[in-house]
């Protein structure tokens, strides 16, 4: 990692689609020892509770494949060959992004509602993988300006709770954007990965009556 890397992806950075799979900074990734990468998600929350929006973006880079589950169907246990390594070794980075307005505070609340996410993927954080969870409100601009007081808007805790789903449902989701988006690649040394086979997913999620075609 160079300086103009960094200043490429300034230079590249637009709005609409977000790339996804092995691209960028998760070119590298292995996900339930699957092709990992980026994935994202979001959720609109319904007018009654704001109308607010949560995206969340992942790295993913963690995971045993015989834990691996998507829509609460042991994925990993059905597709069981081309496993690539027996320990949860790597990591996983985690932008959750919102414009409700929330303060630091409430925004670490929501931000620890990333591992329930992960946890309904299979993910059990295990000690050789490193967790990176960052949070942000797009709401309030400009109340970091040192210069002078600023009015903010704050929403009640009691009002948090269709925030926490949001991101749980989000986070789950992206993970397996991003095992769906990624392609096999081969690294040093001749290291493959195979990308999770599209197919045979659906052959399990039809055994297990999650798809009807």
């Amino acid at each position: 990692m160079k300086p103009e890397h960094a200043w490429q992806a300034l230079d590249t950075a637009h709005g609409g689609a977000v790339d996804e799979g092995n691209v960028g900074g998760g070119t590298g990734m292995v996900c339930n020892e699957f092709k990992g990468g980026i994935g994202t998600s979001s959720r609109v929350l319904d007018a009654k509770y704001g109308g607010y929006t949560v995206g969340v973006l992942v790295q993913c880079n963690y995971g045993w494949r015989s834990q691996l589950r998507i829509a609460g169907v042991p994925v990993g246990r059905e597709i069981a060959d081309h496993k690539v390594r027996d320990n949860d070794v790597g990591s996983i980075i985690v932008v959750v992004a919102t414009d409700a307005p929330l303060i630091p505070t409430q925004l670490k609340r929501l931000v620890r509602r990333v591992s329930l996410g992960l946890g309904r993927d299979g993910s059990f954080s295990g000690d050789g993988s490193g967790d990176i969870f960052i949070a942000f409100s797009s709401a309030n601009p400009g109340a970091a300006d040192t210069k002078k007081t600023h009015q903010i808007t704050m929403l009640p805790n009691e009002q948090m709770n269709p925030l926490f789903l949001a991101t749980v449902q989000s986070t789950e989701e992206a993970v397996i954007n991003a095992m769906v988006a990624a392609e096999t690649m081969k690294g040093i040394n001749d290291f493959e990965v195979i990308a999770l086979p599209h197919d045979r997913l659906r052959e399990v999620l039809k055994k297990y009556n999650r798809l009807t075609r």
